[in-house]
């Protein structure tokens, strides 16, 4: 039984009072009509209409059902038009998931100039280093810095992310520089305790030279942004994104350690679940968001203004 044409069925020839004048309305025979609510009646277990050869009226229990028709009926019409409406232009609730330190610096300075080009959409930002569960959680983007494992997501990269060793000039002054990667082992340095590296650093140049090593940890954090704090307060060495430490470069209350070295490069991805039916405000933040980190991410437009692309390469 298709429930739903049974109910709009029902509800037609009470309002018409007869079979027939529903079935033309409906665009089906009086047969197929009888037979639909004979189905609905049968699904519930009670008389609906009382029918004479003459006339249709309602039962007791159809007239109360009836009201209840109705509301399903005018509420799936209005979730409709709602659903039509959401493909002409972005709109309602966007729940997005970012990292923390990312989502602080990098997106919420911006949600402005999206919310203002789309009013109809209301971005609630949850900001996070863990991997938050996007169908399960109700998400309906994720921004993710990584390596992306294998996934029924959708992922879009939008950017880089270099990751550089740097120092406060005060920590360098006290405890000396590094000049090989082998050097970091004698060095106190400031650990990312989501990286899941076993304590070793690995660092790649620029030449292709390639290096592991065991580093020990003088402080541990789950957040980016409480590491560049100690660092800056000449704790240790940290390993750190360069959308997080291009500002503090610049100004030169760090320092970068061993130039030419890096932890390599993770990509910043939009991610979000399947491929049909994509919803307009998510194919809308999606093409914003890439549209304002290509083809340079702010970050690395700041930092390259300030210290010169050569330098940040070396």
């Amino acid at each position: 039984m298709n429930r739903l044409r049974a109910i709009e069925v029902f509800v037609a020839v009470a309002e018409k009072g007869s079979f027939a004048a529903a079935a033309d309305e409906l665009g089906m025979s009086r047969n197929m009509a009888s037979r639909h609510v004979a189905e609905l009646e049968a699904h519930l277990g009670a008389r609906l209409l009382n029918r004479t050869t003459r006339s249709v009226s309602l039962s007791t229990i159809g007239a109360s059902y009836l009201e209840t028709a109705r509301d399903v009926l005018v509420q799936l019409e209005a979730a409709d038009r709602a659903a039509g409406l959401q493909r002409l232009a972005p709109r309602g609730r966007l729940a997005l998931s970012a990292p923390m330190s990312f989502g602080v610096h990098h997106i919420a300075p911006h949600l402005p100039d999206f919310t203002r080009a789309n009013p109809d959409v209301t971005v609630d930002l949850s900001l996070n280093d863990r991997l938050v569960d996007l169908v399960e959680e109700g998400f309906d983007v994720a921004i993710r810095i990584s390596q992306l494992a294998d996934s029924s997501l959708i992922a879009r990269r939008i950017a880089d992310v270099e990751m550089l060793c740097v120092a406060s000039p005060g920590y360098l002054a006290a405890s000396g520089t590094p000049d090989t990667p082998g050097d970091l082992a004698g060095h106190r340095v400031l650990t990312y305790s989501l990286a899941n590296d076993g304590g070793i650093w690995r660092l790649k140049h620029a030449d292709g030279r390639q290096a592991s090593v065991r580093v020990t940890a003088a402080a541990f954090a789950n957040n980016g942004d409480a590491i560049q704090a100690m660092a800056l307060a000449s704790a240790g060495i940290a390993l750190q994104p360069d959308f997080l430490c291009h500002a503090d470069l610049v100004a030169g209350r760090m320092v970068r350690v061993l130039p030419g070295w890096t932890a390599g490069r993770l990509g910043v991805h939009a991610l979000y679940p399947g491929r049909l039916y994509v919803p307009l405000k998510v194919r809308s933040f999606i093409d914003w968001i890439v549209g304002l980190y290509r083809p340079t991410p702010p970050w690395r437009q700041f930092t390259e203004k300030k210290l010169g692309k050569s330098v940040l390469e070396s």
